[in-house]
């Protein structure tokens, strides 16, 4: 199997620089970085930071294998809040290229499965503005599956124009919040899935996804026990089955990052550095 092995290097909880080394250590050879507000916001880095974080990643021996451009509450789903996010997406977009990766994840709000409802409208005219210009620098705006099944973001995908318009495949969220198999769900979307996140959960019990996303949106709903719904897992402890999974990847022709996202858990680094060895078992890498 030919994946590469990458971490979001916020995990680590150590700032950029330090992150880099970790990053290094623990054995990876790819960083995803949040971008979207303090220093790694595209309006506060200037042309010379972009290229001293460039150096700092590839004097470690990395790369960057994608930015997260989650600009958080709804994603695009309510119209007066996409003039500014789409701004501050596309400035992402460069900002991904200036640290030579096409690849920008996102959530965008929970899309309806039903192809007349007011709010899928509304999410893909702001993608089709961005995949236009995803298209025009050579870049990705790549969607994380898990607010809906992944026939429900085929569909939706298959409907835009442009393709600047990916995926960036999470099998966990599936697992935790959907219940959608990640294996069948590799194949569904083997047209647009350009980037992977290395995640394991476990759905406890199941709950209507609006409900669960329009909690991480607002943090409103007072009666709602995330810890009675699902849970994060370290690699191999949850219900995707990596064997089947990785295999799928590779069915499709994926080839890859494997990025390992741990958004728990008090010893981040054990996790990740747990983590890496797992999938270096699993895909012969020594």
């Amino acid at each position: 199997m030919n994946f590469k092995i990458g971490v979001m290097v916020d995990s680590f909880k150590l700032g950029l620089e330090e992150g880099i080394k970790k990053a290094r250590e623990v054995g990876a050879s790819g960083i995803q970085i949040y971008a979207t507000q303090g220093e790694m916001a595209p309006e506060n880095l200037s042309a010379a930071r972009r290229k001293e974080i460039l150096d700092m990643i590839r004097s470690n021996g990395l790369e960057v294998s994608a930015l997260c451009g989650d600009l958080g509450g709804h994603g695009f789903a309510i119209k007066e809040d996409n003039a500014w996010k789409i701004e501050k997406s596309k400035r992402i977009m460069d900002l991904a290229k200036d640290l030579e990766t096409n690849v920008v994840t996102t959530h965008i709000g929970v899309i309806p499965a039903d192809e007349n409802h007011p709010r899928r409208k509304i999410m893909a005219e702001a993608c089709e503005i961005l995949g236009e210009y995803g298209d025009s620098v050579g870049a990705y705006f790549a969607i994380e599956t898990g607010p809906e099944k992944a026939v429900v973001l085929k569909s939706f995908l298959d409907g835009l124009s442009s393709r600047g318009v990916r995926v960036n495949f999470d099998p966990a969220n599936l697992v935790m919040v959907t219940g959608d198999d990640p294996v069948q769900a590799v194949y569904t979307l083997k047209d647009y899935i350009v980037h992977t996140h290395a995640k394991d959960g476990i759905m406890l019990k199941q709950e209507d996804p609006e409900v669960v996303y329009n909690y991480f949106a607002t943090g409103g709903i007072e009666d709602l026990n995330l810890a009675e719904l699902f849970r994060e897992v370290p690699l191999g402890e949850g219900q995707v089955d990596f064997d089947r999974y990785l295999k799928a990847l590779s069915d499709i022709g994926y080839n890859g990052y494997l990025t390992i996202e741990r958004e728990v858990g008090e010893d981040p680094e054990k996790d990740i550095r747990l983590a890496v060895d797992f999938l270096k078992g699993k895909i012969g890498l020594k």
